[in-house]
């Protein structure tokens, strides 16, 4: 999917563009994404993992009736093409661009583009028990770090836009549980 250089474009980030963009903006709005939730279902193996051993990342899950609520930021016409350039070489363990409707808290409806790992992308690792999903994000390391950081720095996200994520602090909870019960 191509971006226009003519005109502004916004980005929702559900993942780690909540707390650590990467690129310049415009504007940053609180926003939400009907129909789909946040679940560590994608494999990691560039940032929070590496190929024998991945971390696990965020996607969305196509889930009627549920609302992911995340960031917007409006990409400036003149950096469009640039900041997907980055984007896409940010995102490539593979997630794909899609285009989807996000609600601002004013009720003001916005075309965006949001990066979305399927099931069908080599990196996909899906649903797995709980227990099993957190001990492999408190063991897994790359060359962006402890893959529980990355769990720890997403919670923190959401409570500061005044977000629950059941799925997510679930999961926070069982890794600080898990590194406790690690720690001398």
């Amino acid at each position: 999917m191509s971006t226009s250089e003519s005109s502004h474009q916004w980005v929702f980030g559900y993942g780690s563009l909540i707390w650590r963009p990467g690129f310049d903006y415009k504007d940053a709005r609180i926003a939400s994404l009907d129909g789909y939730s946040r679940r560590f279902w994608q494999g990691s193996h560039d940032h929070r993992g590496v190929p024998e051993r991945p971390g696990r990342v965020v996607t969305l899950t196509r889930t009627p009736g549920i609302t992911c609520t995340g960031r917007a930021y409006l990409v400036d016409a003149a950096t469009v093409s640039r900041t997907f350039a980055d984007l896409d070489h940010r995102e490539k363990n593979g997630y794909e661009r899609a285009r989807e409707t996000l609600t601002f808290a004013s009720g003001e409806v916005v075309s965006s583009l949001v990066y979305i790992a399927t099931p069908e992308n080599f990196a996909y690792l899906g649903d797995a028990p709980l227990t099993e999903i957190a001990q492999q994000i408190a063991t897994s390391i790359g060359p962006s770090g402890r893959n529980d950081d990355y769990l720890f720095a997403l919670a923190e996200a959401l409570r500061a836009i005044n977000t629950h994520d059941e799925h997510v602090f679930t999961l926070e909870a069982e890794v600080r549980r898990i590194r406790a019960e690690q720690s001398p």
